[in-house]
C-alpha cells in the first residue's frame, strides 16, 4: 500500500513507484491517467484530460524534439492506452499562436478559435492519428511538463458556487488563481499561459463553473497535486456538511426494495415509450442512497430546475433533468404515469423553447428533446442513452451533479451555467463534429432482445447472432448456469462498457442471464420484471426452449410425455408472448416475437406422437398471437428440422439409436461430436440441399425475422431444413 494513502480520506491514492519504473515517458502518463481516472470523485468517465511534454526523435530528421502527450477527443482515463492520446510537435503548436492573432476578430466564440482545432492536424507528431481534443491548447500554452485537468466533485462544487473567487482564496491560498467561466479552447489555453506568467508560484487555476487544471514538472508530483487539490476542497466541504439538513433536509420517504422494485417493473417501460417517441433509448435505474436522498429533498425541485454546472455534464443530461413531485407515500402508480406523461410533453416543448431562444444562425438542428435523466421520489433517478453503456454514463454524470450541487449548497449558494452558455457548448459545432465521427449505430443497438433457451444450441447461437448486430441479450434458460454462461462470454467479447452507475441488475453490461420456466407464469413475470429493471424494456422475444420426449423417455408414460410437450411447446410460447405484451402495450412501440416450432408439425411420421402434435399446436399458435398482438407486434415461427450440433434434445443415447435405427456405422469410441456428425450428414443426405442443418443456420433465420427486414411479415412460419419436401407448405 502506497505510504501516503493514508493522508487521504476522499480519494484513493494509487500512486506505486515500483509500477512506474523503467517507463516510457508516454506510459507513465499512461499510468498516471489510468489511476486518476479510476476513482469517481477524481474524474467522470470520459470527463477531464493529462498531458505530458517529453523529447522524442523526430521520424523526419532524426533529431530530438519536444512533443505534446494528450488525452485526445472522446477518451476515458481509466481505460485509456497510448492509442487513446494525441502526439503533437510543441514547436508546431505555439506557432499557431501567430495564425490565431493575425484574425480579424480574436476571442472566446469566434470563428478563429473554431478553425484552429482543424490546425492542430498539421502539427500532429509521427502521423498519430487520433483526433485532437478541444482541450489541447490549455495543456500545450501551459509551461510546465505534466498538467492534469480534472472533473472533481468537490472542486466543480467549489468552481460552481455563487462565490466561488472568494471560496477559491479562502480554500486555496494563492496556490491556484480563480478564472472565471470560460468554455475550453484556444483563447483559454492563452488565459492560462498568461495566469503562469503572472503567478509563477501557482500550481493551477480553477475554472469557474468547470473544474481544476494544475501542473508541475514531474509525473508523480502533478499527480499528488491534485489529489492534494480534490482533498482540500473536500475536507472544507465536510466540514461545513449540513447533514440531516442536506437540501433543505427530507420531504419524501424512500420506498423499500420490494416496493421499489414494483413501481419500477410497471413504471419502467411506460416512461421508456414516453421518452423514446424521436429514437429509441436504454435505461439506467439509480436508487442509492445518495440518489434518494436527493429527490426525496424539500430542495431537489429548485435544485433540479436550475440544471447542471460542468459542460461535462449536460452535454449526457440535457441542460436539466425531469422531475415529477409524486408522493410515494400516499400517491398511486396511476397518478405517477399521469406525472410523467405530462411532464414529458412539458419538458419537450420546453427543450424545444430553450433551443429556439438561444440557437445561433448555424447551430446544428435541434436534437431529441425528451428528458435523458428522470427523477422520481421514494424511487431514485431514471437515465437514459442509446445504449446502455451511454445511459450508464448519464446516470454517473447526474451523480456527479447531485454531488457537486450537495457540496455547493453546504459551503455557499449552488449556480448553474446561463442557459445561453450551456446552449453554447451543447450545441457548439466542434461537439457536433465529434457526433458525427461516431460510428454508425448497428442495427440492433438500442434494442433489448430476450433469447429463451439461451444456454445451449440454437438459443445460444441466436445470443451471438443478435449480439453481433448491436443488441442488449438477455440469456434467459431453465438452467441459469448455462444461461450465464453464454452471457459471461457474449460480456467478454463486447466489453461491460463504460459508465459506473446502476443500481442492482441495472449496473449490468450488454447482456444479462435469468433463469425461467416457462411454463410457469410466475417465473415468467419475474424473469421479464428483471430485464426492465436492467433495460427500462423489451423489444424483441424469441423463444427457442423446447422439449422431446421419445417414447418411453425419463419413465413417463404417454399421458405424461404429452402434458410436458405441450406446457412446455404451447404454452410456454403462450405465457411468454403474453407477458411480453403487457410491456409492449405499456410501450407502445412495435414488438417482434418469434417461437420456435418444428417441421415435425408439418411431417406425420412414427415415434414422436407428441411432440410432433405440441409443434402442430405451437404452429398455430404462431397464428393466433400474431391476430391477438397485432398491430402492435409481430409474431413469427421458426421451423427447425434435425438439427444435431449442440442440441440437448440429441443426447448421446438418441444419436446412437438414431444411427442404429438407419443403419449408419459408428463404433463406441466415438466422441458426442463425432456421433452427431454422422447423424447429421445422415440426414442432409434427405434434403435437397445436402447440407447439414446447423444452429447458426437458424440463429440466422431468428436474426433475419427480428431485424426489421420483414416489417410486414407476421403469422408466418419459416422453415429451416434444407429443404425437405414432405414439409412444404400445403
Amino acid at each position: 500500500m502506497p505510504s501516503k494513502s493514508n493522508e487521504y480520506k476522499h480519494v484513493n491514492y494509487s500512486w506505486d513507484d515500483a509500477a512506474v519504473d523503467n517507463l516510457s515517458p508516454v506510459e507513465s502518463l499512461i499510468y498516471r491517467s489510468n489511476i486518476l481516472g479510476a476513482d469517481q470523485r477524481i474524474t467522470n468517465t470520459g470527463g477531464g484530460n493529462t498531458s505530458a511534454k517529453a523529447m522524442e526523435v523526430d521520424p523526419l530528421t532524426g533529431e530530438s524534439v519536444e512533443v505534446l502527450w494528450v488525452k485526445g477527443s472522446g477518451g476515458d482515463l481509466r481505460t485509456s492506452k497510448p492509442e487513446n492520446f494525441s502526439s503533437l510537435y510543441m514547436s508546431k503548436l505555439i506557432s499557431l499562436q501567430d495564425i490565431y492573432h493575425s484574425a480579424d476578430e480574436v476571442g472566446v466564440k469566434t470563428q478563429i478559435e473554431d478553425d484552429m482545432v482543424d490546425m492542430y492536424r498539421h502539427a500532429t507528431f509521427n502521423l498519430n492519428p487520433r483526433a485532437t481534443s478541444i482541450d489541447t491548447p490549455l495543456h500545450a500554452f501551459i509551461p510546465y511538463n505534466h498538467v492534469d485537468h480534472m472533473h472533481p466533485n468537490s472542486v466543480i462544487a467549489v468552481a460552481a458556487s455563487k462565490n466561488s473567487k472568494e471560496l477559491t482564496k479562502k480554500i486555496f491560498g494563492d496556490e491556484l488563481v480563480w478564472t472565471e467561466w470560460q468554455r475550453p479552447g484556444f483563447d483559454l489555453g492563452l488565459k492560462l499561459q498568461t495566469i503562469c506568467k503572472d503567478y509563477p508560484n501557482a500550481k493551477g487555476a480553477i475554472l469557474a463553473g468547470h473544474g481544476v487544471i494544475n501542473w508541475a514538472n514531474d509525473n508523480k508530483e502533478c499527480y499528488d497535486l491534485s489529489l492534494d487539490i480534490i482533498e482540500k476542497a473536500a475536507r472544507y466541504i465536510e466540514e461545513h456538511d449540513k447533514g440531516e439538513m442536506t437540501f433543505g433536509g427530507q420531504k419524501y420517504a424512500k420506498l423499500d426494495d420490494a416496493k421499489r422494485e414494483e413501481v419500477l417493473g410497471e413504471v419502467l417501460p411506460y416512461l421508456r415509450g414516453l421518452v423514446s417517441g424521436e429514437k429509441k433509448m436504454i435505461g439506467t435505474v439509480q436508487s442509492d442512497d445518495t440518489v434518494l436522498r436527493f429527490v426525496n429533498s424539500a430542495d431537489a425541485p429548485r435544485l433540479a430546475d436550475l440544471g447542471t454546472s460542468c459542460p461535462d455534464h449536460f452535454l449526457r443530461t440535457k441542460i436539466k433533468p425531469l422531475y415529477v413531485d409524486w408522493n410515494p407515500e400516499t400517491d398511486s402508480v396511476e397518478q405517477l404515469k399521469t406525472l410523467l406523461s405530462a411532464g414529458v410533453e412539458q419538458y419537450k416543448s420546453d427543450y424545444s423553447d430553450y433551443y429556439e431562444q438561444c440557437k445561433r444562425h448555424n447551430s446544428p438542428a435541434q436534437r431529441a428533446s425528451s428528458p435523458s435523466v428522470c427523477l422520481i421520489p421514494g424511487v431514485g433517478m431514471v437515465a437514459w442513452g442509446k445504449n446502455k453503456s451511454e445511459s450508464r454514463v448519464t446516470a454517473e454524470f447526474y451523480n456527479c451533479a447531485i454531488e457537486v450541487m450537495r457540496g455547493a449548497e453546504a459551503i455557499d449558494e449552488y449556480a448553474a451555467l446561463p442557459q445561453q452558455e450551456a446552449f453554447d457548448i451543447e450545441y457548439w459545432l466542434l461537439e457536433e463534429a465529434k457526433l458525427q465521427r461516431m460510428p454508425k449505430e448497428a442495427p440492433l443497438a438500442r434494442d433489448v432482445v430476450v433469447v429463451i433457451g439461451a444456454g445451449d444450441g440454437i438459443g445460444k447461437e441466436t445470443a451471438f447472432r443478435v449480439a453481433k448486430e448491436g443488441a442488449h441479450v438477455v440469456c434467459a434458460d431453465l438452467r441459469v448456469e448455462a444461461a450465464q454462461q453464454t452471457a459471461d462470454e457474449l460480456t467478454a467479447i463486447y466489453g461491460q462498457g463504460i459508465g459506473v452507475a446502476g443500481t442492482g441488475i441495472s449496473s449490468c453490461g450488454p447482456a444479462i442471464a435469468q433463469g425461467v420456466d416457462i411454463t410457469d407464469r410466475e417465473s415468467v413475470k419475474n424473469m421479464f420484471k428483471n430485464v426492465t429493471l436492467a433495460y427500462g424494456g423489451i423489444d424483441k422475444v424469441i423463444v427457442t426452449a423446447g422439449v422431446f420426449l421419445a417414447p418411453g423417455q425419463a419413465g413417463m408414460t404417454n399421458d405424461q410425455q404429452f402434458d410436458v410437450s405441450f406446457a412446455v411447446n404451447v404454452k410456454g410460447g403462450y405465457i411468454v408472448g403474453t407477458e411480453a405484451n403487457e410491456i409492449w402495450k405499456a410501450q407502445g412501440f412495435k414488438g417482434s416475437l418469434v417461437l420456435t416450432t418444428s417441421v415435425n408439425a408439418a411431417v406425420s411420421k412414427k415415434g414422436s406422437l407428441a411432440y410432433d402434435t405440441s409443434k402442430a399446436a405451437a404452429n398455430h399458435l404462431v397464428r393466433e398471437l400474431a391476430v391477438e398482438l397485432s398491430p402492435l407486434v409481430n409474431v413469427n415461427g421458426l421451423a427447425p428440422a434435425t438439427v444435431v450440433k449442440g442440441s440437448t434434445m440429441f443426447p448421446r443415447d438418441r444419436v446412437k439409436a438414431s444411427l442404429t435405427k438407419y443403419n449408419v456405422e459408428f463404433t463406441e469410441q466415438d466422441s458426442d461430436d463425432e456421433l452427431r456428425d454422422k447423424l447429421a450428414n445422415f440426414y442432409a443426405q434427405r434434403t435437397l440441399t445436402k447440407q447439414p442443418i446447423t444452429p447458426e443456420d437458424q440463429a440466422e433465420a431468428a436474426y433475419l425475422m427480428v431485424s426489421g427486414q420483414l416489417s410486414k411479415t407476421t403469422g408466418q412460419i419459416i422453415s429451416v431444413d434444407g429443404g425437405l419436401h414432405e414439409a412444404f407448405l400445403r
